[in-house]
Formats: structure tokens, sequence, C-alpha cells
């Protein structure tokens, strides 16, 4: 099987994975350290504190951040052993999303102690700088992803097709955290009860539609009345995940014996494309206040029109023996 790291890690094969990440970033390790070690107490919490935010368990939010923290640091921590020669602009953006995690880590515990919602609550100054607070880290953080796949794209890697893995990761990724912004604008009813006189508590919303707080998928609470956002937002950040792992099964011995290279390169490129599609239709279907788990005719039609397409290419890809190797660089 071939094996895919970073080309200086025979050197360092001696010292642990910690003191590596340590190395890499101390910021942005103590932010996944943290995140996992507090992983068990917001779940203790959840299960202990009776309390309710929005409709839901006043710890579940702290938990579900901890997780999604946890794994992208980890994640992007992985990402930048990639690059061969970090600059210093390379280490400030690791160091800056580090501390941007934390610092919303933090600040949603310290509403939840509070008994005030996190996201979206202008209720009152306190609130509200705390929430423009948490919008600002994580615009940097969303700043820095950017910036780790222009490094990405810039630079030559060992295997061409497990690089674009790791750059349209990236890509698409940075969409998925984009469509967190299309929430944080008021909603019809908060605009409507403003003008009316009645003030503006809440700006924002993740449902389309319908009220936030309503009944919801189990543990991820996606509206099941309305659209949500937090839907292609959830999947437009796994990306950093599943796209890199499409990109290294297509660098195995076993796939390269029965591919070339521009036939495996192509179809990395099918899967970002299908995987950003999908991301699009999700974000579509929920500003037109469709439930995931709802969506009507011309959604299913969408979707079924996006999956043949990547049927279709993958397979013509994977079967022609022929296929052109000029219309691919290899960079």
């Amino acid at each position: 099987m071939t094996t895919i790291t970073h080309p200086t890690a025979a050197r360092r094969s001696s010292t642990s994975p910690l003191r590596r990440a340590w190395s890499a970033s101390p910021w942005l390790t103590l932010a996944v350290l943290t995140n996992l070690a507090l992983i068990p107490v917001f779940a203790i919490a959840a299960l202990v504190d009776p309390n309710l935010i929005t409709g839901a368990p006043a710890w579940i939010k702290p938990l579900k951040f901890a997780i999604s923290i946890a794994i992208y640091g980890g994640t992007f921590l992985w990402l930048l052993t990639f690059i061969q020669r970090p600059t210093r602009l390379v280490r400030l953006a690791a160091g800056l999303t580090g501390l941007g995690l934390l610092v919303e880590t933090t600040l949603i515990a310290l509403q939840v102690v509070r008994r005030v919602a996190s996201h979206f609550n202008v209720s009152t100054p306190f609130d509200a700088a705390v929430f423009s607070l948490m919008g600002g880290f994580i615009t940097v953080v969303s700043i820095c992803n950017l910036l780790a796949a222009i490094v990405l794209i810039r630079q030559r890697l060992p295997e061409p097709v497990f690089a674009w893995g790791l750059r349209l990761g990236l890509l698409v990724s940075f969409v998925g955290m984009a469509v967190a912004f299309l929430m944080t604008s008021p909603t019809p009813a908060q605009l409507q009860a403003a003008q009316a006189g009645g003030g503006m508590p809440v700006a924002g919303a993740h449902s389309v539609g319908v009220e936030d707080g309503g009944p919801g998928l189990p543990l991820l609470g996606w509206s099941t009345t309305g659209g949500d956002l937090r839907v292609p937002h959830f999947f437009g950040l796994h990306a950093m995940q599943v796209l890199p792992l499409t990109g290294a099964l297509l660098s195995l011995d076993w796939t390269r014996r029965r591919l070339g290279d521009r036939q495996r390169l192509a179809l990395v490129w099918i899967a970002g494309s299908g995987y950003l599609g999908l991301v699009l239709l999700l974000t579509w279907q929920a500003l037109r206040g469709q439930p995931v788990i709802a969506p009507d005719s011309l959604t299913l039609a969408a979707y079924a029109a996006l999956s043949g397409a990547v049927a279709l290419a993958a397979g013509a890809v994977w079967l022609a023996p022929g296929f052109p190797r000029e219309h691919f660089s290899l960079k």
C-alpha cells in the first residue's frame, strides 16, 4: 500500500505525535486537547442539568461544538503537516485558528452558565458583544482555512491525486463555513418585530421558515418542520475528511494498478465537484424552507440529477482505458 506522509516524516519518526503537533502549533494543539477533555464534561452536564436553552438541553450546544472543534482542529493540524516549508504566515494562521476555536468554546460555555443563548443573542450589550466576538474569531478561522488551501495549491506534493484531495477538501470546507454567515441575517419575522417597536433581541437563526427551537432531529437538532442551514454547514465542514480520504483511496497501489494517473486525478476532481454540488443543493433546500428529511419533488429531482451526473462521469472515467491524458495537470 502506498504510504502518504510528509517528506520529513522519516526524520521525525522517533518523535511522539503530540510533540510534533505541539511543535507545529501550540495554540491549535491546545484547542484540540481542551475540547477533547471537555467532551465528557459537557456530556455529563447535558444529562444532569434540566435547564433548556432555545428548546434544547442547555449543554447540548457546547457538547456538539466541542466534538466539532476537536475534529476540525485535529484535521486542520494534520493538513498543515503536508506544507513542506511552513512560513510565518502559515504558523500565524494555525495559531489564530487554535485561539479562535478556544474562544468559541469558552464563550459558548459562558453563555450556558448564564442560562442564555450564545448564538444570535443581542438582547443586551454584553450578549451582543459575545456574539460579535464569536463571529469575528470564526471569520478569522475561515480565512485561515482558505489560506491553507491556497498554500497547498501553490505547493507541489509527491502524490498529486492525494494532494488535490487535500486542496479540494479545504476549499469545499470553506464554502461550508461561508454558509454559516447566512444564519446571521435577521429573519423577516425579526425585522417585522423590530419595525413594530418590539426591538430585536435575536438577530439571525439556524432555521428558515420556522423559529429556532422547534422539533428537530435527535442530538443534531436540525429542524424537521423547516429549512436548516446547519445541514449544509455540517456537510461542508466534513469535506476536510471526506475528500482527503477519497484522494488517499485513489492513491493506493490497488487503485494505481487499475487506473492511470489522469483517471485517478479526474475521479478526485469529480468527487470534489460532486461534494460541492451536494453542499450547494443542501443550502438551496434549506433557504427554501424545506426540512432535510422532507424534500419536495423539485429538490429530489435536483439530487437525482447531481447523483446521476457524478455516477456517469465517474463510470466513464473508470471504464475508459484510453482516457485522454492531456486534459488534466498533475501539478
